[in-house]
């Protein structure tokens, strides 16, 4: 830790806290004054990196949306197919 020197953090939290529990982004000092970016926008832009890091990384999280139901006929499906492919193949 380097004394005398202070820092601007945004703390995101996730929706989803099975993976991460939040994501922390520094500020750069000058990102409020040189270019007249307000709190909500720098906020936003936070938000926007931590979903898309997340959905660029974490593959099993798109899984999540078929629903169960859906999942187990597949499932049964695919192994109704198997079992019949192998009473043919005898």
């Amino acid at each position: 830790m380097v004394k005398g020197v202070s820092k601007r953090a945004i703390v995101v939290r996730t929706p989803d806290p099975r993976l991460f529990e939040e994501a922390i982004f520094i500020v750069r000092e000058e990102a409020f004054s040189a270019q007249g970016v307000s709190a909500e926008q720098v906020l936003q832009e936070a938000r926007s990196a931590a979903r898309g890091y997340m959905e660029r990384n974490v593959p099993l999280r798109r899984l999540r949306r078929i629903p169960m139901p859906v999942s187990l006929a597949l499932g049964a499906l695919i192994a109704t197919l198997c079992w019949a492919a192998a009473l043919w193949a005898v």
